[in-house]
């Protein structure tokens, strides 16, 4: 396969319950950890450990709009189609993910194209603000692909409620609550 092909995307709609503004990427090996105790990473809207990830939804209960995109390479980020995008290694133990509701119940995802191992997360984010969500809707976007670890980054930061989660990770790094 030649870098010019377009990546093999499985892709899953879902509505996703949330409540405390959190939903969760899990691997069927493990079980949504405490994400207190884990290391920081600053990007903020997302956290992650062995064979689960933390992701930060806008609104602090309700129903939302979720898209998880499995793919067996780097799709590309919606640059355009969204307010703040972010990119994190995650390791999945087994290669079976599911999106997880804060009471456990859950959404089974396409398997993992290369089974076990290390994985890229990138997640796109709209409407996090409730003046922007009122006029665009929320959604949140999941890429999942086969990818080496490497550092966290930021690709895109607009609105207020990430920069919120952003200084909030920073200041809990730092020793600050």
């Amino acid at each position: 396969m030649t870098r010019d092909e377009t990546p093999v995307v499985q892709v899953k709609q879902l509505d996703v319950g949330v409540d405390y503004s959190q939903v969760y990427l899990v691997d069927e090996r493990c079980d949504v950890g405490g994400f207190d105790g884990v290391p920081g990473h600053p990007v903020g809207i997302i956290r992650v450990e062995k064979g689960s990830a933390s992701l930060i939804v806008g609104p602090q209960w309700g129903t939302v709009e979720f898209t998880v995109a499995v793919a067996d390479r780097d799709p590309g980020a919606d640059l355009d189609g969204y307010e703040d995008i972010v990119e994190i290694s995650y390791e999945s133990p087994s290669g079976r993910v599911s999106l997880e509701e804060w009471e456990g119940r859950e959404h089974s995802l396409p398997p993992l194209p290369a089974g076990p191992g290390a994985y890229r997360l990138r997640y796109h984010v709209r409407g996090m603000d409730e003046e922007v969500a009122i006029e665009i809707g929320d959604h949140y976007f999941l890429q999942i692909w086969p990818e080496p670890p490497r550092d966290p980054t930021v690709l895109k930061s607009t609105s207020s409620s990430f920069q919120y989660w952003l200084n909030s990770e920073r200041s809990r790094q730092a020793g600050v609550e």
